[in-house]
């Protein structure tokens, strides 16, 4: 295949995705598409076996110290968050592909602003209006990005619609009846953080950071087929990911002790980072984490309220989802970013409302 000649690199992130990426018609594979090459087939075959032996050494090694229970343990709670999670990832997927293949890229330029920081705080207030989780945020972000959409406006709202919409902040209410002040911190807190990230990613967020799913399309498709194909492949990709973050999260929940969780409660400072390292760990659905939050009672408001701020925009299963929408580039520099808006939202928040 010739070489293509070098073109100038984009100004912005936005700009690239506008353009698609590099101007080129890339509506249909390359004619080499799905047709592995020997030494890919070769090194394929060795991962397998490399794969069957750490299964075996890893049955000897665990045999005698991973008891019934923990496993058991491990198998609900791995069972539990792909189970609760599923279903939001199926709808953001479809929501996902129903953007793709219905609504013009014309419609997103019309309803939100050009310019990225205004853009910025209405995706974040949009986060206000879609039930669903963390897990059906990803996917909408990536194909309102598809659709031109600024990538830091998108990105805001996949940090805001999983911790401000309806259902999240009435789940909120009832675990914590007699207390609206959680409400309050919590939509506050969690807003405030995702514009920040927002604002701060539109200032000085980069073109090679960010590498979104793109998907190849028969430009005689129709809509629906559009849509089939793109959910298709976004449920694919993502649902592999989903799973990966949950084999994480469940065997850190076997193997930290809830002990050590409780003897630093009483320490105010270190009793909200153990918090929100909790919730990254424990990759609970938004719509349940206040149920959970609420039960620790050893805890601060405040720590609690950074279970449920740092949790839906920062876990295990989130941060798996992102690695496989956007590259891990984007990941290395994304999470640690909205950890420490996240955290400085629930201190200054937490000190002034609860």
């Amino acid at each position: 295949m010739p070489e293509r000649s070098a073109e100038p690199v984009p100004a912005s992130l936005g700009d690239s995705l506008a353009d698609g990426f590099d101007g080129r018609d890339e509506s249909l594979p390359p004619a080499d598409w799905g047709r592995p090459s020997g030494p890919r087939r070769t090194a394929t075959v060795w991962l397998f076996a490399v794969f069957i032996v750490l299964l075996g050494v890893g049955e000897a090694w665990l045999s005698d110290r991973l008891t019934n229970e923990a496993f058991l343990a491990w198998a609900t709670i791995f069972t539990a968050i792909s189970l609760q999670a599923m279903p939001f990832l199926v709808f953001g997927v479809a929501l996902s592909a129903a953007l793709t293949a219905f609504v013009p890229a014309s419609f997103w330029q019309r309803v939100i602003p050009k310019n990225a920081a205004a853009a910025v705080p209405v995706a974040g207030a949009a986060g206000a209006v879609l039930p669903g989780c963390e897990c059906a945020s990803v996917p909408v972000a990536n194909g309102l990005i598809r659709r031109g959409v600024a990538p830091a406006a998108a990105l805001t709202f996949l940090l805001s619609a999983p911790a401000i919409n309806p259902i999240v902040l009435v789940a909120t209410a009832v675990a914590f009846p007699g207390q609206p002040e959680m409400v309050a911190a919590r939509f506050v807190a969690s807003l405030g953080a995702a514009v920040v990230v927002g604002w701060l990613w539109a200032r000085f967020g980069r073109t090679d950071w960010m590498r979104p799913q793109r998907v190849h399309h028969d430009p005689g498709a129709t809509k629906w087929q559009v849509f089939a194909d793109s959910m298709r492949h976004d449920l694919m990709h993502a649902g592999g990911f989903l799973v990966v973050g949950g084999l994480a999260a469940a065997t850190l929940n076997v193997i930290v002790p809830r002990d050590w969780v409780i003897a630093v409660a009483d320490m105010p400072v270190v009793s909200v980072l153990v918090l929100a390292l909790l919730a990254i760990l424990l990759s609970i659905c938004s719509e349940a984490d206040a149920f959970v939050a609420a039960s620790l009672s050893e805890f601060s408001n405040t720590a609690k309220l950074a279970f449920l701020v740092v949790g839906p925009m920062v876990d295990l299963k989130l941060i798996a989802l992102q690695a496989g929408t956007f590259g891990w580039t984007f990941v290395r520099r994304f999470v640690p970013l909205v950890l420490i808006a996240t955290l400085v939202f629930s201190f200054a928040i937490g000190g002034l409302l609860l």
